[in-house]
Order: structure tokens, then C-alpha cells, then sequence
């Protein structure tokens, strides 16, 4: 970023480090990304789910959940298979219409998806940190996020038709094996050097922090995506505020709509970036198109193929395409 004059910086430009590195804090954290690491490592060392297991039972497709319980039972394993939340409570009437329903269609998927229900009444700390406002409530949790939602009661069809949804998106159906995964890597100390580029800002560093650490090891089980997101990041903050208005200038540059795209990503506009290229490959033909849908890809990546965004915007591509 370069000053409107000499010793005196651009407040625009200021702001838009600001705003990177506000994003870059929550995108390319070392900590998160090990607490997420060992969070699946916890999972997938578990039991996998099982339609056999008693109801209620740990390690059964129909778990109650407590305070006490919810990091085990849902968030843990929402890395292992798609989780459903039940939030439910003994006074209420549609209550009882829905949750017989929801345990059915759990035992029916044989432990590709498990459901965690949640009594409101005993356990009021989750109903408020799940922001429930009505009950039943019902919440699809996927790798620790919040993916999916509805309120009320709904018939059998509709209620099917929302966890074969979540589960063709997530894993499609694959139930792991135990003891699958590894967190072999996590403590590495290489990584530290990366860590404290980043805590300062300096991109650069981290970078090529990363890069030493793949050329050693190409499958390290941080290095990778973390150096994925940092590129991100240099290329957002290189293409600047203005890159947006830019590539609305100019819709038949695609290298001004893969910068814009970048920006939008780097500044945690997800579904915009994807929005905007597709787009592109949507009006566009021969290297033109092939240039968006490369880059595309390339942003998928930096996300995360189990990202719900991305299986969306996946879908959205082929349809582009085809």
C-alpha cells in the first residue's frame, strides 16, 4: 500500500489494513485452526455413531445433550458426521409431534447423521447461547459451525427432505471409521515462526513460513491451508478498496473480477466472492471462463470443501458450466 504522499498514509488504506487484519485474525488463526485440528482428532478417535446403540446413549444416533455434555456429543463429533439439534421441552405439544419423527429418521440413517436433543427447561445456558426463540427448534451443526435451521413443527416429508439435504452436503453419507485422523503435526514446532508473523501482521513472513514447512513435508496438516489463506490475504490487501468498483467497471475483465473476488474473500464476504465469479463463468467462454473457474476452485479451497458455502456455490458452478 503505497502513501498519497510521502510520510503521511493513506487513511483509507489504514482502514482497509484494519479490516484485513480483523478478518485475518479470525481466518488464519494458528490456535483456532489446532483447537478445530484436535477437536476432530477427539471425534474421530470415538466410537462412530450407531443406530444400534441404546437411545441416549454416548456414541448413539439419538444422544441427550447437557451443558456438561454438548462439547462431546455435538461439537466434537459434528466433526466426525453432520449433527442435529432438537431443542425441545415437556410442555410443549408440537414438540412431541416432531421428535419422534426426527428420532425415527436418525435410526433410519444408521449413523450418518446423529441426533442431539436438548431439553430447554434443564439446560437454559444452551438454549440462550443457541439463540433459540421458539421451540421446537432445530439446528444442523457441521464441523463446530451452525450450518442449518428451522423453527416450528414439520411434516415427516419436509423434516426427511432436510437431513438427507444435510447429510449429501457434509459427507454425503459416509460414516467414518474409529480411530480415523491424526493430529500428528499440530505441535509442530516450525509453526511457531508462522504464529508470530501473524500475531504482527507481517503477511510476508508467514508466507514463507509456510512455504519452508511444505517443501519438507507437502502433506503437513496445517501448513497448507493456513499458507492458502495468507496468499489470500496478500492478494486482498494488494488489490485494495478500490477493487471492487474496478471490476464493476470493467465486467469483462476477468482479472479485475478474480481481484475483486479476492477482496470480497479477504474481507469475509464469503458468499459474495463465490457470487461474483460465478457470474463471470456464468457470461463468459473459452480462457476467459477457464480462468474464472480456476480461480474459483482456488477460493474453494482456501474455504474448505466442507464449508456449506462452498457445496453451495459448488452447485451453483456446475449449473454455470453445464
Amino acid at each position: 500500500m503505497q502513501p498519497t504522499r510521502p510520510g503521511r498514509p493513506d487513511p483509507r488504506a489504514q482502514a482497509q489494513q484494519a479490516q484485513l487484519a480483523a478478518s485475518l485474525a479470525g481466518a488464519v488463526d494458528l490456535a483456532a485452526v489446532k483447537a478445530r485440528s484436535e477437536a476432530a482428532a477427539r471425534a474421530q478417535a470415538a466410537p462412530p455413531p450407531s443406530a444400534a446403540a441404546p437411545a441416549g446413549a454416548p456414541g448413539s444416533a439419538v444422544v441427550d445433550v447437557t451443558e456438561a455434555t454438548f462439547q462431546t456429543e455435538v461439537l466434537d463429533r459434528s466433526f466426525q458426521v453432520p449433527v442435529v439439534l432438537d431443542l425441545w421441552a415437556e410442555w410443549c405439544g408440537p414438540c412431541k409431534q416432531l421428535s419422534p419423527v426426527l428420532e425415527r429418521l436418525a435410526a433410519e440413517g444408521g449413523g450418518s447423521w446423529v441426533l442431539a436433543k436438548v431439553d430447554v427447561d434443564a439446560n437454559p445456558a444452551l438454549a440462550q447461547g443457541l439463540r433459540v426463540q421458539g421451540i421446537p427448534a432445530v439446528k444442523a451443526v457441521w464441523q463446530g459451525q451452525l450450518v442449518a435451521e428451522f423453527t416450528g413443527a414439520i411434516p415427516e416429508e419436509q423434516a426427511r427432505q432436510f437431513v438427507t439435504e444435510l447429510v449429501r452436503a457434509t459427507t454425503g453419507g459416509a460414516v467414518p471409521e474409529a480411530g480415523e485422523g491424526e493430529d500428528e503435526g499440530l505441535d509442530d514446532p516450525r509453526l511457531d515462526a508462522a504464529e508470530a508473523a501473524l500475531e504482527r501482521g507481517d503477511l510476508e513472513a508467514a508466507e514463507a513460513a509456510y512455504a519452508s514447512i511444505l517443501e519438507t513435508e507437502p502433506d503437513h496438516p496445517v501448513a497448507g491451508l493456513a499458507l492458502r489463506q495468507v496468499q489470500l490475504f496478500r492478494r486482498a490487501d494488494a488489490a485494495g478498496p478500490d477493487a471492487l468498483a474496478r471490476a464493476d467497471a470493467a465486467p469483462d475483465d476477468v482479472a479485475a473480477q478474480t481481484r475483486a473476488a479476492d477482496f470480497l474473500l479477504g474481507t469475509g464476504d464469503v458468499e459474495g466472492a463465490f457470487t461474483r465469479l460465478v457470474d463471470v463463468v456464468r457470461r463468459t467462454a473459452g480462457e476467459d471462463r477457464e480462468q474464472a473457474r480456476r480461480h474459483l476452485v482456488e477460493l474453494f479451497g482456501v474455504v474448505g470443501d466442507a464449508d456449506p458455502r462452498v457445496v453451495a456455490a459448488r452447485r451453483q458452478l456446475m449449473l454455470a458450466l453445464y
